[in-house]
C-alpha cells in the first residue's frame, strides 16, 4: 500500500469525466487500498480516484459511524429533501463554502469484488456521496458554493 499524491485545483485530471471500471482485479484492489491509506493520512472524509490522478469511477468514504466504504461505478438512484452545510475538499485546501445537497441519497455501486449493493446515506453521508460522485464527472464543489466561508470558522 502507498500514499498517493492528492491533486489540487488547477490539475486537469480534476475536470475530466471518469471511465467505468470494467475489471475487478488486483490493480483495482491496489488502487482502493492506496486511496484508503491516502484518505486516512490526509484526515479526510472522502476521496475520489481523479483526486489521485486516476480517471476511474471509484471513491471511498470514511466516517466514524460507518467506517470505510468503497464505491465502484456508483450511480445515484434517488435523492430526497435538501439542506445546506459547509463543505471542503482535499483538492481545494484552505477553502470552505456552503453547498446545498440532498438530505438523503440512495446510490447503487459495486464493491471491490464486483458485487452490486445499494446504500442510502443521510445528511453528512448523503453530502459525501454527492460530493465524491461529482468528482467522477469532473465537477468540483466550488462550482456549487452559495457562500464562501473562512475555513477556520467551521
Amino acid at each position: 500500500m502507498a500514499i498517493r499524491e492528492i491533486r489540487v485545483e488547477g490539475d486537469p485530471c480534476l475536470n475530466k469525466v471518469c471511465r467505468v471500471v470494467d475489471k475487478f482485479d488486483e490493480r483495482l484492489h491496489q488502487l482502493l487500498d492506496d486511496m484508503k491509506d491516502t484518505l486516512v493520512k490526509a484526515q479526510g472524509v472522502g476521496l475520489a480516484a481523479p483526486q489521485v490522478g486516476i480517471l476511474k469511477r471509484v471513491f471511498v468514504i470514511d466516517t466514524p459511524d460507518k467506517g470505510m466504504v468503497e464505491f465502484i461505478n456508483p450511480e445515484i438512484v434517488k435523492t430526497e429533501g435538501s439542506y445546506t452545510d459547509v463543505e471542503g475538499c482535499l483538492s481545494l485546501p484552505g477553502k470552505a463554502g456552503m453547498v446545498e445537497r440532498p438530505m438523503k441519497t440512495t446510490v447503487k455501486a459495486f464493491d471491490r469484488n464486483g458485487v452490486e449493493f445499494e446504500y442510502t446515506g443521510e445528511e453528512l453521508y448523503s453530502k459525501c456521496i454527492c460530493h465524491e460522485n461529482d468528482h467522477l464527472d469532473g465537477v468540483l464543489y466550488a462550482s456549487k458554493v452559495v457562500e464562501w466561508m473562512d475555513p477556520e470558522e467551521e
